[in-house]
């Protein structure tokens, strides 16, 4: 039989649980038969076709990823070269022990055996169609997090059985439900993952992409914010920003939508779908901050979540997805809660959008708790928490916080205010064209010094050398000499990149930088031995100047990607981290000193909701 994976219907629950010999049955969150899964090493999956086809499957301790597709071949009649099981960056090939209890994998088709039809999986055998023995609900993880997510669940679980189902959210572009109670109140929004804008599933017309593609954001894929919804939750320490409790979890109800391609689906059957989605506690509110002026918002509450947003490097922080309730905060007589995080952490930097800097209470100087709070962050164990609650995670997503938190907790180390921090990491948009921020000027002066310092230490007898960028037209070329100081001086005479800088997108990014160029002086970036940095370099100090922003939804699609971290080695981003924080005194001290022509930044647009 001729397999199709983007004919959901028929694919949806083909394998929501495995039969011997195709897989077992599965009864229950921790035990399978009686017995304990965490004593046998035993592991519940979810494999999530590109489709959004939701497929669990349990695994004894020496299951292997070859063993899986078998299974997936038995179930779905597709053969094994033809696909490929995904964990976040890493393409299982046989080796299943970095997958963790209750992980989602990816199945793909190899782009070898794709075409316009797009032929893939379909399910045969009578005895893979039949429903998940599990509860509807299960939580992707056990941290003790998810506490109040449990809560919600069995809440959620008894209103089910009572005929109380879900509701759809109207507004967004994308899929997302209300789940209820037993007395008929929304306790959690339901946002599955294969419903998200350019989704397969997308109820609202925004489809056209298959899991795991670039999406709505060219730096975070289809089918991933709801990892990051969960990111946010977990890194929000002690409540410090009101997140709501939020979960990753895999959720079976006939109101999910599913779009039919091939038209067989009866509209008055209904058919259970599994989904993975992000589950949020839903938090009774009065407005959201677009409804009402800012003016009488607690600055300890507009502080709290800017801190957030910096670390999490949100792309898409507006009015809207800040949540007021009058009358009960911990801040005063209005509380903010901040939802709708699904566009944090993205792959690269990109420009984020933070509204908040607009606001005066930004302006206002950190208080003392706020500052013990920041010197207190450790982005690397926050990068540890989420490989071990959300192991999937990229790695360009972990350096992204980890390079966000560092510049926050400098930035408050030289006093510099939530605004001040904001505006250095958001982009110019000055004649229409898009320009680095302050941030991602200083990533590409660290890369371009760990180029530098890798050649001068292989050529310490070499006279001035050149580096060539992957265009023969342009160079750059980098002169040695010995100062005073015994320091090393070196000048950038081309800013064009160079490997290994990866520019992404659209137009050379610095192309302006070079017009402007014969304008300027000259100036040099000088790296005493003692590790110490007097001056930045020409491409910093050009960006010191502000201009327009632009929103979410804003963003052209070619829009540039002047830094990624994810393509450097484990070695390389070491020392990358190195010349950052070295770079970061001198910036900062220029910020704080008044020697940098400040101007109001004008942000134009609205953003995304979904």
């Amino acid at each position: 039989m001729s397999g199709n994976l983007d004919s959901p219907v028929k694919t949806q629950m083909a394998l929501s649980v495995f039969k011997s010999p195709v897989g077992r049955n599965h009864h229950g969150n921790d035990t399978m038969e009686g017995v304990n899964l965490k004593t046998t090493g035993r592991r519940r999956i979810f494999i999530q076709t590109e489709s959004g086809c939701v497929l669990g499957m349990d695994l004894d301790r020496n299951d292997n990823a070859h063993m899986v597709k078998r299974r997936l071949q038995i179930a779905l009649n597709v053969p094994t070269e033809e696909s490929s099981l995904t964990f976040g960056d890493l393409i299982l090939k046989n080796d299943l022990s970095a997958i963790r209890n209750y992980s989602p994998l990816l199945l793909t088709r190899n782009l070898i055996h794709r075409s316009s039809s797009s032929p893939c999986l379909s399910p045969s055998g009578r005895d893979i169609q039949q429903r998940d023995r599990s509860g509807p609900i299960e939580i992707l993880g056990h941290s003790s997090n998810f506490t109040k997510t449990k809560e919600l669940v069995k809440e959620i679980a008894i209103a089910l059985k009572n005929g109380i189902d879900p509701i759809p959210v109207h507004g967004g572009l994308g899929g997302a439900y209300y789940f209820r109670n037993i007395n008929g109140e929304s306790v959690a929004i339901v946002k599955p993952t294969d419903e998200e804008p350019f989704a397969p599933n997308n109820p609202k017309g925004f489809v056209g992409k298959a899991l795991g593609q670039p999406g709505l954001k060219r730096s975070v894929r289809v089918g991933e914010t709801g990892y990051r919804e969960v990111a946010a939750y977990l890194l929000d320490h002690n409540h410090f920003a009101n997140v709501p409790p939020t979960a990753l979890v895999k959720i079976t109800h006939s109101i999910f939508n599913v779009n039919d391609v091939s038209g067989t689906r009866d509209k008055n059957k209904k058919k259970h779908f599994s989904k993975i989605a992000s589950f949020q506690q839903f938090i009774a509110h009065d407005y959201d901050a677009s409804d009402h002026g800012t003016s009488n918002f607690p600055v300890s509450s507009v502080h709290r979540i800017g801190i957030l947003d910096i670390r999490i490097f949100n792309t898409d922080r507006h009015a809207g997805n800040l949540l007021v309730r009058i009358g009960g905060g911990q801040f005063g007589q209005v509380e903010l809660i901040p939802i709708d995080h699904g566009l944090c952490l993205p792959e690269n930097l990109e420009d984020p959008y933070f509204e908040w800097i607009h606001w005066p209470q930004s302006s206002i100087p950190f208080s003392e708790d706020e500052l013990d709070y920041i010197e207190s962050l450790d982005p690397f164990r926050d990068s540890e928490i989420l490989k071990s609650e959300l192991p999937m995670i990229r790695e360009a997503c972990l350096r992204v916080l980890i390079l966000s938190t560092v510049f926050l907790k400098e930035g408050a180390r030289f006093g510099l205010c939530l605004a001040e921090i904001g505006e250095m990491m958001s982009r110019e948009f000055r004649r229409g064209e898009e320009e680095p921020s302050e941030l991602e000027a200083l990533c590409m002066a660290a890369r371009r010094a760990v180029v530098v310092e890798r050649e001068k230490n292989q050529n310490q007898n070499r006279e001035p050398f050149v580096l060539s960028s992957s265009s023969p037209k342009r160079e750059v070329q980098v002169q040695f000499q010995e100062d005073g100081n015994h320091g090393i001086v070196f000048e950038i005479d081309d800013i064009s990149p160079i490997s290994p800088f990866q520019f992404g997108y659209g137009r050379n990014p610095l192309s302006k930088l070079e017009e402007e160029q014969e304008e300027e002086e000259e100036e040099e970036v000088v790296l005493c031995a003692s590790g110490d940095v007097h001056c930045v370099s020409r491409l910093l100090k050009k960006n010191l100047s502000l201009g327009e922003h632009r929103s979410a939804s804003e963003q052209a699609p070619g829009s540039a990607c002047f830094v990624k971290l994810g393509d450097m080695k484990e070695e390389e981003w070491g020392m990358f981290l190195e010349k950052f924080q070295e770079l970061l005194g001198p910036a900062f001290g220029q910020r704080k000193s008044g020697s940098v022509g400040q101007r109001l930044r004008q942000r134009l647009g609205t953003s995304c909701q979904f």
